[in-house]
């Protein structure tokens, strides 16, 4: 799904299995802990500073803003859409997304 879907911020994860070492991305400006759920789902949750940083994805991926904010532009758009806390935007996978974010974006990546 492209575009921004308003949800409840997730606030509290349970039941989780956490890689204890930070992903380390763009020289610091993005660090994030891996974990997986008891139904197997894998998640990250982590911090991207500010910056114009471009992802790219294996699996599909949800973000989902949990502090701050971003802008996000998805691969193939000219747009530039914002995310803010409780919103959530999809990425499809073998893809990439470019984040401009200006104040820290906390964040959960839902995979899959």
């Amino acid at each position: 799904m492209h575009g921004t879907l308003t949800a409840m911020t997730t606030e509290k994860i349970d039941g989780a299995c956490v890689t204890s070492q930070a992903n380390v991305y763009f020289d610091g400006k993005c660090v994030s802990h891996s974990f997986t759920l008891a139904d197997g789902s894998r998640k990250s949750v982590g911090v991207v500073l500010p910056a114009e940083l471009t992802f790219n994805t294996g699996a599909p991926e949800t973000m989902e803003c949990v502090a701050g904010g971003c802008e996000y532009k998805l691969a193939g758009s000219a747009q530039w859409l914002r995310s803010g806390p409780g919103e959530r935007f999809s990425v499809p996978g073998n893809s990439s997304f470019q984040l401009r974010v200006t104040q820290a974006y906390h964040y959960i990546c839902h995979f899959g």
